[in-house]
Formats: structure tokens, C-alpha cells, sequence
């Protein structure tokens, strides 16, 4: 019960982050922002290993899992994280999200092609229906004049490449949970520290290469702290739940009740930030989210 609960907060904590991503990417650009939110995110994560007395985690872990941790962050959180905000400023979070979330079935083809798994009828019954629902969320036209149809396929495009790159993240996030050495919640929390701090410390240290202007450092408080706000609930709360959820019960499981975001998102779009959703972008939605559970489920 733990575990499927876990999920399902992190699925909650995944929705509420965006909006806050899409607030901030108004005053800023997405590189930029999430130089701010790691940075952040990771401030915030080690402040709590100093103060419950756990910052020793990092060292007890083992040096794989925190090598596979740390490259989970560079894939997963510099490079896959901004590509995100890239295609939540341009298409929006009732597409964004839904399209980015399809992150689980790349994994088992990845799964399929280099460890042997097996290809099943749920496998290809489940990656049909997805394929159906993305291509409803992403054709679906729009009254909006600042989004044309140049725009929606950029976006749309992104949001797959996020999904690619979060798929090779979280199988090495698992990994790197499955080698550590010490008790589950210690685990959880130091191999997603580790994930973070090396997103931020490879941004920071690529910053004056891809942020040659350090316009991170010039963001207005309140893009700062929804930015902050943001990293903490997705990167803090919502990747340790995900870990808590992997450590105590199978990815089968944990996988399809975390990515149920999309259904969230898209409400979250319709009624806070008035983003316009359609039958179309509804229908989609539901269709990734049962396709995502027919393929792990299945």
C-alpha cells in the first residue's frame, strides 16, 4: 500500500510543478530556468540530509549507485527537464505533460531491445493506444494565434524527445536504487539528491557556455521561487516518492499508478492557467494514461 500511494503523490506532485514551470517560463528561458530550479531543488535536498542528521547517506550509498544516480540527473534533468520547459513554453501543459509522460513505454522498448524482455500482446496493444492518444494531443487544432502549426509540431516533437530522455533516466534512477547499500527511505532520498546536485553542478559549470549572459542570476523573486517551488515538489518530493514506490513495490506497479499526471495536468490546464481543452486532448489523455497501464499491467 505504501508504494501505490507513493505513486500516486508523486503523480500529484508532477502535476502541480508544471504550472508552476509555466508560470516562471513567462519571465524566463527555459535553460535558464532550470539552472534556477536545480540549483534550488539541490540547496533544499542537502539543508534536509543536514538537518535530520542523514548528509552521511551520500557517502554509504556505494560508488555505483552514485554514478548511476548522477548520470540519471545529467540525462534525466539537465538535458530531458529542459527540453521539457522548452515544450511546455511552446504547446502548454495539457499538451506537454500528456505527451512527455509516454516516458514508460520507451523504457520497456528499451527494455525489450537490449535485455531481452519479451515483446507481448499487451506490449503492442498498450503501445498502439498510446500512439492513438498522443496523435489526438497533438493534432488538435487551436483558436490561439500565438500557436501555429510550425509551433504545435516543435512542441510536440520536444515533448517526444523528453519522453525518450526520461525513459533512459529512470531505468538508471532504478539502478541505481537496486545497488545502494543502505536502508530503502536513506536510499531514496540520497540516490535522488545525488540525481539532482549533478544536474545542477553540470549546469552551473556549462552555464557560461549556455547561459553566457547568466540570465539565471537576473530572474525576478517571484520566477524564483515558483521555479523553487516547482524543483522542490517535482525533483524533491515527487522523485523520492517515485523511489520510495520503485524500493517497495515492482515497476510494473509503481510506473503506470505515477504517470496518471496527464489526467491531472490537462484539468489543472483547463481551469488555472484557461489553457483550452478539447475532446480531442481529453480523450488523448486517458488513452496514454490506460495505454501506460495496459503496458506495465499487462
Amino acid at each position: 500500500m505504501i508504494g501505490e500511494l507513493a505513486a500516486l503523490v508523486a503523480a500529484l506532485c508532477w502535476t502541480l510543478s508544471p504550472v508552476l514551470y509555466k508560470m516562471a517560463l513567462s519571465d524566463a528561458k527555459p535553460i535558464s530556468a532550470n539552472i534556477s530550479r536545480c540549483v534550488s531543488t539541490t540547496i533544499f535536498l542537502f539543508a534536509c540530509l543536514g538537518v535530520s542528521g542523514r548528509l552521511w547517506n551520500l557517502t554509504t550509498i556505494g560508488i555505483d549507485s552514485l554514478l548511476l544516480a548522477s548520470f540519471s540527473g545529467i540525462v534525466g534533468l539537465f538535458l530531458g527537464d529542459t527540453l521539457y520547459m522548452m515544450s511546455l513554453a511552446l504547446i502548454g501543459v495539457s499538451r506537454a505533460v500528456p505527451i512527455s509522460c509516454i516516458y514508460p513505454l520507451f523504457a520497456t522498448f528499451f527494455a525489450v531491445l537490449f535485455l531481452g524482455e519479451q515483446v507481448t500482446f499487451f506490449l503492442l496493444l498498450g503501445t498502439i493506444i498510446i500512439i492513438v492518444g498522443t496523435w489526438l494531443v497533438s493534432q488538435e487544432k487551436t483558436e490561439s494565434s500565438s500557436i501555429t502549426k510550425k509551433v504545435l509540431f516543435k512542441g510536440v516533437s520536444i515533448a517526444l524527445a523528453t519522453a525518450i530522455v526520461w525513459s533512459v533516466s529512470i531505468i538508471l534512477m532504478d539502478h541505481a536504487l537496486e545497488l545502494s547499500q543502505t536502508a530503502s527511505l536513506d536510499s531514496a532520498f540520497a540516490v535522488n539528491t545525488a540525481r539532482v546536485s549533478a544536474a545542477a553542478l553540470t549546469l552551473l559549470a556549462l552555464s557560461p557556455l549556455i547561459d553566457r549572459q547568466f540570465r539565471f542570476t537576473k530572474l525576478k523573486r517571484k520566477t524564483w521561487f515558483a521555479l523553487a517551488l516547482g524543483g522542490i515538489v517535482a525533483l524533491g518530493l515527487g522523485w523520492f516518492l517515485l523511489a520510495v514506490s520503485l524500493s517497495q513495490i515492482e515497476a510494473s506497479r509503481a510506473v503506470p499508478i505515477s504517470s496518471v499526471s496527464p489526467l491531472f495536468a490537462m484539468l489543472v490546464g483547463a481551469f488555472l492557467l484557461k489553457e483550452k481543452v478539447t475532446t480531442r486532448i481529453f480523450v488523448g489523455s486517458v488513452l496514454i494514461v490506460l495505454g501506460i497501464a495496459i503496458v506495465f499491467v499487462g
